[in-house]
């Protein structure tokens, strides 16, 4: 199994050859994250005439991380794909690409119930395939109004839920899933569907479990200009573009987007702020007009290195604090199933692909829902897991808020 890595070239396409107006994506206000409407991306073939990811980049504040679409071969021809990324001109040319030399798209799967950023790019792309089969999790809902799927998008006719037993659904013969019993959020409800591709021993995830790369990934190379804002230490900053750069303006936007704010990193009084931002060598729009409200503590990378632990998989900790802890029981009981799957390889929507792990790596990374861990003799290592509890404060006070505020039910105990 092939995988990007390092702060190299990409060679998966002929990048000089491209059009800009290939990246389009009108309908980015649907969902306005940065780099709104021009979205590139990025094909790999993770196993050869079998598995494809599709990669594209999405952010807040410069906060980008990769966002990822899976097309798998079927035995009996055709396509299945695996939460859609944006339909630009780029992606739909090449998803062609392989329709052209494997067949048409047959499936198409939204997992997720809840995540915003998989759940809009439905629709679009559906359209392109107008043979193709559209399959969702069950229990699909939308804010403020819960709207019918139709309304949303998603092909009326040819939309389904995904049958709760896996066996019936057309794509058994090769795929077995497991539905995350729907979590009530109060204002919202989260559920996610994981896909073994059994020849393949494979698992298809969307925002379960991750693993931080060391170095950027590719798609995020593309376009430097976020790991180089992260980079700088103030406002004055003018940070030369080289591999050092890019590597740690990573490591503090994976901090970012996994805790919103890291306990390594301060927020300046506003006055110091404006004041540094006159002073700043760019003030354009593009910049923020000068503005970077972030101090950074000496030791802010062993954050960094606790968080990623050697690239072990782990629950992103937002998942852990504000979400998964609201039904410990029914996500155990879901991460026991997956552990009983056969798969060497895991492909997640965001982060790091494909991850090589094992059953029993997937379920340790939920160990932080039981009161006394699950530990597998020999694999597992205390000094990198659990994660800093210093680091959770943030969302550790967000969750006592929506509590207090009953926006959201309580956290249930451990299992």
């Amino acid at each position: 199994m092939a995988k990007l890595g390092g702060c190299g070239v990409v060679h998966d396409e002929n990048l000089e050859q491209i059009n800009p107006r290939d990246w389009s994506w009108s309908f980015w206000f649907t969902l306005p994250l940065y780099p709104y409407g021009k979205r590139r991306t990025l094909r790999h073939e993770v196993i050869k005439d079998t598995i494809w990811t599709f990669d594209q980049m999405q952010g807040i504040f410069y906060v980008v991380v990769p966002i990822r679409m899976t097309v798998v071969k079927l035995d009996e021809g055709g396509l299945l794909v695996y939460a859609p990324v944006a339909p630009t001109p780029e992606c739909i040319r090449l998803v062609k690409e392989l329709v052209a030399e494997y067949g048409d798209v047959k499936y198409i799967i939204l997992p997720t119930i809840s995540g915003l950023e998989h759940k809009v790019f439905v629709g679009p792309f559906a359209r392109y395939f107008p043979q193709a089969q559209v399959f969702v999790a069950p229990n699909q809902w939308s804010f403020p109004l819960n709207l019918p799927l139709s309304w949303l998008g998603l092909p009326n006719k040819r939309t389904h839920v995904l049958p709760e037993d896996s066996s019936q659904a057309p794509f058994a013969d090769e795929f077995d899933y497991a539905i995350l019993d729907t979590i009530n959020l109060g204002f919202g409800k989260f559920a996610e569907v994981v896909f073994l591709h059994k020849r393949s021993h494979t698992l298809l995830v969307t925002d379960s479990v991750v693993s931080v790369p060391a170095d950027p990934p590719a798609i995020i190379q593309l376009d430097p200009y976020p790991l180089l804002f992260h980079a700088k230490d103030q406002a004055s900053d003018i940070v030369v573009d080289n591999q050092a750069n890019r590597r740690k303006g990573w490591e503090r936007i994976s901090l970012f987007a996994l805790y919103f704010r890291p306990s390594a990193v301060d927020i300046p009084k506003w006055n110091k702020v404006w004041s540094a931002a006159l002073k700043a060598p760019e003030r354009s729009y593009r910049a923020y007009f000068g503005l970077f409200p972030f101090k950074w503590q000496n030791d802010w990378r062993r954050s960094f290195e606790a968080l990623r632990g050697d690239g072990r998989l782990f629950v992103a900790p937002v998942l852990q604090k504000l979400i998964l802890n609201r039904a410990p029981k029914e996500t155990i009981n879901w991460a026991n199933k997956v552990a009983n799957w056969d798969f060497q390889w895991i492909i997640p929507c965001h982060f790091d692909a494909p991850i090589k792990a094992a059953p029993h790596q997937f379920r340790q990374a939920f160990s932080f829902l039981e009161k006394q861990l699950a530990v597998s003799a020999g694999v597992f290592n205390s000094a990198s897991y659990p994660l800093p509890e210093k680091d959770f404060q943030v969302l550790q006070e967000i969750d006592s808020g929506l509590s207090k505020s009953r926006i959201v039910p309580p956290a249930k105990e451990q299992v």
